[in-house]
């Protein structure tokens, strides 16, 4: 069976209860929907009036039900010129969002972020964001009503805001609280320990990876998607994906 729905640029897509899919639109307006199997779908919010979304990008559930956002900050057709080397770094405000579907309420938990990307909730209880231009890895204690943002880790050897095609994307945590990484430019997966030290890095076909994911339970496979070629690549690790919330 095959479906489609209009949506310009499709992100963040996890499931959640009831076979519901719950889409990070970035551009046609940039916003949450909500999708059935069936393909008919709903736009839910495109922000507060006073704060609409700019850039709708990665989306997680964390365990009480509530669904986070990346809100990466900047409108696409501004930053998609920078991005293919044309022209100067724009003014980016990256969000992470906290998003209570019940009351149809979306709360910022952290804002000035250099285009908010890649979003997990970990084993430990802390909600992870990533910051493209700059490869920095934050935490948040989701526990908390107003939690802080703590570095974590970075995925670059070295940083570079002058490289607009370079950054990190999508991630992904194993059952082992190890977190996965896209990186853009550099071509692979950077692995982390739970005590942010870079543990491995799956170097990649694709120079442009765009997110990853975990296979079944038992598979010990993870699957990135790339830009560059339009493709996904698959490689064997050693440990199967968390337990995703929904």
């Amino acid at each position: 069976m095959g479906w489609s729905a209009p949506s310009w640029r499709r992100l963040g897509v996890p499931t959640g209860s009831q076979w519901t899919i719950w889409v990070a639109e970035s551009k046609n307006p940039p916003s949450l929907l909500k999708m059935s199997i069936d393909g008919a779908f709903e736009i839910v919010m495109t922000g507060p009036d006073d704060n609409p979304f700019l850039f709708s990008n990665d989306i997680v559930f964390g365990p009480d039900g509530s669904l986070w956002m990346t809100d990466s900050g900047v409108l696409e057709t501004v930053w998609r010129p920078y991005r293919n080397g044309e022209g100067e770094r724009p003014e980016i405000d990256g969000k992470v969002w906290k998003i209570d579907l019940a009351a149809r309420k979306a709360t910022v938990v952290d804002s000035d972020i250099a285009f908010a990307n890649g979003i997990a909730y970990g084993p430990d209880g802390y909600l992870y964001a990533n910051e493209t231009l700059t490869g920095d890895i934050f935490r948040y204690d989701a526990t908390k009503e107003n939690p802080e943002c703590e570095f974590f880790a970075n995925a670059f050897p070295e940083v570079d805001l002058d490289d607009p095609r370079r950054g990190v994307d999508g991630m992904a945590f194993d059952d082992r609280g190890r977190l996965y990484v896209t990186v853009i430019g550099n071509g692979d997966v950077a692995v982390f320990e739970p005590d942010g030290s870079l543990v491995r890095r799956i170097s990649l076909i694709d120079k442009l990876p765009t997110n990853v994911a975990f296979g079944q339970p038992g598979e010990k496979w993870i699957y990135v998607t790339g830009q560059e070629r339009g493709q996904i690549e698959a490689y064997d690790v050693d440990a199967d994906g968390m337990v995703l919330y929904g």
